[in-house]
């Protein structure tokens, strides 16, 4: 126990005691907070990149053809455009659509088909003056629609002169 000394004498009886401010030992606090901070950096998982898987054919393989009736070709434009025909290269009227309504051409053409029994295919074609981020909207686009079948044609020939003139008539290349 602690043992209080009072000085002996008379000048000890009229002196007042000075104040000391306590004193808290933080060690503790500090290691327990330590403690935790590892505790909790190694029992969280960090979040991981979502990656999409895309098969990419064999280039040797050549060019497949595709039932006209089933296919979506998308062409990536400049300035976050695109355009879009179904059927084959200028037996058929061309649309335009953005980013933010190709999801409801996606799921129109994919329902009239439905309709029929069959899938749709959808041919993704990037321009000269497409970015990269519009590939992977569409790419994410397809996936939300639920589209299975769907090719990437990024070939340096893969426009043809009629869909070239639509690109420029629309102002997307």
């Amino acid at each position: 126990m602690a043992t209080l000394q009072i000085p002996q004498g008379s000048k000890a009886a009229g002196r007042r005691t000075q104040k000391h401010a306590p004193v808290t030992d933080l060690t503790a606090m500090v290691d327990l907070a330590f403690l935790l901070i590892t505790f909790f950096m190694l029992t969280t998982s960090l979040s991981r990149f979502q990656a999409m898987d895309v098969a990419r054919p064999v280039p040797e393989a050549g060019r497949a053809d595709y039932p006209a009736s089933r296919t979506l070709t998308l062409i990536l434009g400049r300035r976050d455009g695109i355009l879009w025909y179904m059927g084959e290269t200028g037996k058929s009227t061309a649309g335009t659509a953005s980013f933010k309504s190709i999801r409801t051409v996606l799921l129109k053409n994919k329902q009239r088909l439905l309709d029929k029994q069959k899938d749709l295919i959808v041919i993704v074609k990037p321009s000269d003056g497409a970015r990269y981020a519009n590939l992977v909207d569409v790419l994410d686009e397809l996936k939300i629609t639920g589209v299975k079948t769907y090719v990437i044609d990024d070939a340096d020939n893969s426009l043809a002169a009629s869909e070239k003139e639509e690109l420029r008539k629309r102002k997307l290349i």
